[in-house]
């Protein structure tokens, strides 16, 4: 079952569904792992009631970390910034699907680390508005 998910994992570092830049969009956040340069920005679309309408990443990096943004764009679109807060690490392994080690770990976590900050400070903005 591993070799699967190795194989999905390639398959979306390769060939990704939801790398792009969204124009317009109601967010952009970007951050980089200092240890291994990897870096992802996440572009969402919302709409009025804060549900995602439409999510892409950008970015470079190692295998896992370009397949966990991909994964993870695809996993929130309809869904609401109160359950994009909500995710936690368990979800982006359960969409990876292997096991990891502490290293590769910080490599998969990142893009929901990206989501996550920008999903806090969109609800922030809106609060100001």
């Amino acid at each position: 079952m591993d070799d699967l998910y190795r194989q999905q994992i390639i398959d979306r570092y390769k060939h990704p569904l939801k790398r792009g830049e969204l124009d317009p969009h109601d967010l952009s956040y970007e951050d980089e792992n200092p240890l291994c340069g990897d870096r992802i920005r996440i572009d969402l679309r919302t709409d009025a009631k804060g549900i995602i309408t439409a999510a892409a990443f950008s970015g470079d990096g190692c295998a896992i970390s370009q397949a966990s943004a991909d994964l993870l764009a695809e996993y929130i679109e309809g869904k609401s910034l109160e359950e994009i807060r909500s995710l936690n690490k368990e979800t982006v392994l359960d969409l990876l699907g292997i096991e990891l080690s502490p290293i590769r770990l910080k490599c998969a976590l990142l893009s929901l680390k990206v989501l996550k900050a920008g999903a806090y400070g969109l609800e922030e903005a809106r609060k100001v508005e």
